[in-house]
């Protein structure tokens, strides 16, 4: 349903069409028409099956306090993370996003433009957290926001389905729900960041009536592959996170569960299951063929349905968040007009979107994206954002562009061999090696060392969601403490600017003493004063390698991002001794390595607490060798191009 509000006179007009905007570009919002909000707590909301979960309903309210009494568009949140705690930090954000503008002045950026300690703390200042709540900005210009505690979490009955096919039959039903509630109008939206993002998406991949828009935060398109079995190993994030859940999901709101009535069964239910999936770590602890150790029916079903897609969608990620490896897949898979279908990635990690956001360089606040984006789709505002991107990202070493695709057209395919030969960069390696030009003449074999990288590293801030970028530059622009345990291969410094695009292939010939092996991947941006940054990653297990071929992507005959299977029906045994090649795929980047710099790829058998080989997996695991065979070249497949060409492109 379309609502004809006028702008502010005050607000800028839309831009024309078809003229080229740049990242910064502004959109106008409606005024503010309600003063102040009525929130309904500890609404229960009964499925099908009989389990009631937990709704907050934050309505706009005049300046008495009573609820506007006109249907609205009601955006919803899903979530595990316990809304009442969610909307017990509502003043804390309130007394954030009054002085945010401030946080640009009192915290300027970082010297060097990467995402450091100081970027984590600017986030503060881009609306990130008026987003992802029941945010003021949308719900004064007329919006209810519906936040849900998913089955089994904060104050709903039932037993955690994490991402399920049961969870997902919830969404549907919340959302007819809401749609038959009074102050309803019948347009929805849906948003969210990490989980809430995913549910989102899944939940728009059934193409439920009346929802219009999707607004994504860091959320995934395949969270098996991205962060619960990258290459085939766990992570200790995955851990945490089920900990955390299971804790937070035993802090009710008292008052919501006796005003719903579900009191008895919330207790029954949490004392059948008091830990939710114990039994599941505990068995992949022991068992390597335990069904945790493979990707299964239960992983796809958590895949959002991307093509089915009828929402308008924003995508919004991080080069160096937990899903980075999903970004651009999210964006491509949509069958969306390009004004509906908006990626935006920036330098920046799974905590604290939006760094700099609202500032003169950078693109509008979060939450004013937000509240355009669904002023356009949900109630029908020529306000100009469809004239967005449809790809706007901040370049690694870079600035902010805008295009129509991802990745760059004029990226072509490089492969850089791996050799043996000094490139005399890296003495604080464990091995150093060259990147680019001919292999090798004569086999060389490098072993790897078998102690464990620093936890001081790019990956350790990755896995732990960007909050240790605070502790220095260890933590977020400078690896060199990580490679001391891997070997490293790094190129000459380059004669001009290089823009690399897309994904990465990293293909290794390597050769292990035991039946299984595991290969941690980065790849750096290194610059004149040696600093190490990562611009890209990945991992896999020897006995993962298996390639499917109708879902890989080649170009020019090269492949550039292998798909590995990783079910137990795709295993392939490692003979000790016996080599056997590797192709790992890397997460999408785009980075901008500046004359003078140079691309190195570092290679270690680990880098905890990102990977975790828990006892029943390491147990298989010896020595590892990489073997620079002449016959079996090592190679980094990428695309890139000169930056120049990039800017003509660009700038067309």
């Amino acid at each position: 349903m379309a609502h004809p509000h006028e702008f502010s006179p005050t607000s800028p007009a839309p831009p024309a069409r078809g003229v080229p905007l740049p990242p910064n570009a502004r959109f106008p919002l409606q005024p503010v028409r309600y003063p102040r909000i009525r929130l309904h707590r500890g609404i229960g909301i009964t499925m099908s099956d009989g389990t009631i979960l937990s709704a907050d309903i934050t309505r706009p309210a005049d300046r008495h306090g009573n609820p506007v009494a006109d249907p609205l568009p009601a955006v919803i949140t899903l979530t595990p993370y316990n809304k009442t705690l969610m909307t017990r930090a509502n003043p804390l954000i309130n007394v954030v996003s009054a002085f945010g503008p401030l946080i640009y002045r009192v915290v300027p950026p970082s010297a060097h433009g990467r995402a450091g300690g100081r970027e984590m703390l600017r986030a503060l200042g881009g609306g990130a957290l008026e987003s992802v709540r029941a945010s003021r900005t949308l719900v004064s210009r007329g919006y209810v926001h519906v936040a849900v505690d998913v089955r089994g979490t904060g104050t709903s009955t039932g037993r955690m389905e994490i991402m399920s096919e049961r969870e997902q039959r919830d969404h549907l039903e919340v959302l007819d729900w809401v749609r038959a509630q009074p102050w309803c109008d019948g347009d929805l939206a849906m948003t969210g960041i990490s989980y809430l993002a995913i549910t989102a998406l899944q939940t728009a991949g059934h193409r439920p009536p009346g929802l219009k828009a999707v607004f994504a935060l860091v959320g995934s398109e395949d969270p098996t592959r991205d962060i619960i079995l990258t290459g085939g190993v766990q992570s200790m994030f995955t851990l945490g996170w089920v900990a955390g859940v299971n804790g937070m999901k035993w802090l009710p709101s008292i008052p919501g569960l006796l005003k719903s009535g579900a009191a008895p069964r919330y207790l029954r239910d949490r004392l059948a299951s008091p830990f939710t999936r114990l039994s599941d770590i505990a068995g992949a602890m022991a068992d390597d063929q335990h069904r945790e150790h493979f990707y299964t029916d239960d992983a796809r079903t958590r895949r959002p349905k991307l093509e089915n897609f009828t929402a308008a969608t924003w995508i919004h990620a991080g080069w160096h968040d937990v899903f980075a490896r999903s970004a651009p897949a999210l964006h491509q898979r949509l069958q969306l007009p390009p004004g509906a279908a908006q990626l935006v990635v920036e330098d920046g990690y799974h905590v604290g979107p939006g760094t700099g956001f609202g500032s003169p360089d950078h693109p509008q606040r979060l939450d004013e994206l937000q509240c355009a984006f669904f002023d356009r789709w949900v109630k029908g505002i020529d306000n100009g954002i469809d004239a967005y991107g449809p790809v706007t990202v901040r370049q690694l070493g870079g600035d902010w562009v805008s295009r129509d695709a991802y990745p760059h057209p004029a990226a072509q395919v490089h492969s850089w061999q791996l050799s043996a030969h000094s490139s005399g960069t890296a003495a604080h390696a464990a091995a150093d090696g060259s990147l680019g030009g001919d292999p090798d003449r004569y086999t060389q074999r490098i072993r790897l060392p078998r102690k464990r990288p620093a936890i001081a590293s790019q990956t350790s801030s990755w896995i732990l969601m960007g909050l240790p970028t605070l502790l220095g530059r260890d933590w977020s622009i400078d690896d060199r403490a990580h490679e001391a345990a891997a070997a490293a291969f790094t190129s000459p410094a380059l004669t001009g600017d290089l823009l690399i695009s897309g994904p990465l292939n990293l293909h290794l010939r390597v050769v292990t003493g035991g039946t299984d092996a595991f290969w941690a991947v980065t790849v750096c941006d290194v610059a004149p004063d040696g600093a190490s940054t990562v611009i890209a990653r990945g991992a896999l297990r020897s006995t993962r390698r298996a390639i499917s071929e109708t879902t890989s992507h080649y170009r020019d005959g090269e492949l550039l991002s292998p798909d590995h299977p990783l079910t137990a029906e795709s295993i392939l045994p490692v003979k000790p001794g016996l080599p056997h090649d590797l192709d790992i795929d890397l997460t999408p980047t785009e980075a901008v390595l500046r004359t003078g710099h140079r691309l190195r790829v570092a290679v270690a058998r680990t880098s905890w607490p990102r990977y975790f080989l828990t006892p029943a997996v390491a147990r298989h695991m010896r020595d590892q060798t990489i073997v620079l065979d002449p016959r079996h070249p090592s190679h980094l497949t990428f695309l890139a191009a000169p930056l120049a060409t990039e800017i003509a492109e660009d700038s067309a």
